[in-house]
């Protein structure tokens, strides 16, 4: 069993190794580190906040392995809704899987979100007098673009997303180039009294808030793994793609952070008023290269932003089609476009809440934003599915495995330990917010939905027995 097939009709697998760690790449970097540096910064105190990018790196690998092995064992479309279909079904039948749809469908508009706000941000240094209602108005513009770019065939977003994948790495590459001829060791390299003091709470609170934050960065590293029913040779490309595309990330944001760290001094980065809060790598090419040059770099870290938000769409609108093909959704999800073959409703739905989750970024603070789509996401489908990983080991041992986890179940415990620290500290993080209790109500409300949706099912929704034969069929081990 290899996950869902799409049906006839259905979905077409047209996307290569290349193309599918192009997709995973474009959307981790895409205006992330362009923005978070300074929050990176602003969290750990000083230049240590390098420490954070690498503990999100650890986190990314080792949540990674799990996605590896669970994407190329079941590449169906919607990702972990496919993992913890097939993991809860014996005890909760119905309801895990559509809790994770039900959230999905919010975090990963706000992840989008986050990108759109970062675009109107490096917009605000090509026209400083853009003022917020005119920002609004183009980050709403700009949603309403990459939705109508993703009104089309799959083959044509391939051919896009790699274009914009090149891009993406022109601008790092020139970033880092840039900050690589005017590097200062004495700027990266000097950290504050005790910036490193690990019996200190305030070390480990702001840990808590760069792992977070790092975590962001990384993420992204999935994107494929939603689209499985699109991956050519699933079981090979979907764990390369994976793991490629996390290493690859990895060593450009630490050239990148180190690198930003000698050319601007970091006291610059935790001033609101100072353009290397808001636009950190345009401050670092206009000190290192000019003004002209900081605009160009700039215009193409607006490209590499909005690459991010086109590819994090094309991904999650794929999300609650599996779902409510098989009766685990609201049906009008299931619908595909009869001429490009993509879902409509899906992205239709995620396009409207990535414009709600920006307007909530550009009022409040981005920040903010990162807390509240990183505790929406760590129950339902950070924790859950490496649970569910262990399951199906235990479950269906017959399964067939392309990928094997490396050193399995460490990688698991990792990522379990990780995800558990950033819940535990997300509140303290972003006082007065809330973001843990908006994300138990968000639940809530998502059970109440689950029980609407089995009445108008007609169905009792928990244990196995009631699931049906042909739902259990596609779960038996081969």
């Amino acid at each position: 069993m290899s996950g869902s097939p799409p049906p006839p009709g259905g979905f077409v697998r047209r996307v290569g190794l290349f193309q599918a760690t192009a997709i995973n790449m474009s959307q981790m970097c895409g205006i992330g580190p362009f923005v978070t540096i300074p929050l990176m910064v602003a969290a750990f105190g000083g230049p240590q906040a390098v420490v954070g990018f690498v503990a999100g790196a650890v986190l990314a690998l080792c949540d990674g392995l799990v996605w590896a092995e669970l994407g190329a064992a079941m590449p169906g479309s919607g990702g972990s809704y496919v993992y913890l279909r097939q993991a809860f079904q014996y005890r909760t039948g119905r309801l895990m899987p559509f809790l994770f749809v039900w959230t999905a469908m919010l975090f990963i508009p706000l992840i989008m979100s986050t990108g759109v706000v970062g675009f109107v941000q490096y917009l605000g240094y090509l026209a400083p007098g853009l003022g917020r209602t005119a920002g609004d108005l183009v980050g709403l513009g700009v949603i309403a673009l990459v939705v109508l770019l993703l009104w089309r065939g799959i083959e044509h977003i391939a051919r896009i997303t790699a274009v914009m994948w090149t891009v993406m790495i022109a601008s790092v590459v020139l970033v880092i180039a840039a900050a690589a001829s005017d590097f200062s060791p004495h700027l990266a390299f000097a950290y504050p009294a005790h910036a490193f003091d690990l019996t200190g709470g305030a070390f480990w609170t702001g840990f808590a808030a760069g792992l977070t934050i790092g975590v962001y960065d990384y993420l992204g590293y999935n994107t494929t793994a939603y689209m499985g029913a699109e991956i050519k040779d699933p079981g090979r490309v979907l764990p390369r793609s994976i793991v490629f595309s996390i290493l690859g990330i990895m060593a450009i944001y630490l050239l990148l952070q180190i690198g930003t760290l000698g050319v601007v001094d970091w006291h610059r980065m935790t001033d609101p008023h100072d353009v290397a809060a808001t636009s950190v790598a345009s401050a670092v090419l206009e000190k290192t290269w000019g003004r002209g040059a900081a605009d160009t770099v700039t215009v193409l870290i607006l490209i590499t932003a909005f690459a991010s938000v086109f590819t994090g769409l094309l991904g999650g609108s794929r999300v609650p089609y599996d779902a409510a093909r098989d009766r685990v959704f609201f049906r009008p999800y299931e619908r595909l476009h009869p001429r490009h073959r993509f879902p409509t409703l899906g992205l239709a739905t995620m396009g409207v809440f990535t414009a709600v989750g920006f307007l909530i970024g550009r009022h409040t603070d981005l920040a903010t934003l990162i807390q509240l789509l990183t505790t929406v996401m760590v129950i339902v489908q950070a924790l859950a599915q490496i649970i569910a990983l262990t399951v199906l080991r235990a479950r269906q041992p017959a399964l067939h495995r392309p990928y094997r986890m490396w050193l399995y179940p460490l990688p698991g415990l990792v990522a379990f330990s990780g995800w558990c620290v950033i819940y535990g500290y997300a509140d303290r993080n972003s006082p007065g917010r809330h973001p843990v209790e908006w994300s138990l109500a968000w639940l809530v409300l998502g059970c109440a939905a689950f029980l609407v949706w089995a009445r108008l099912e007609r169905v009792w929704p928990f244990g196995a027995k009631e699931i049906g034969e042909e739902f259990l069929a596609e779960a038996e081990p081969v």
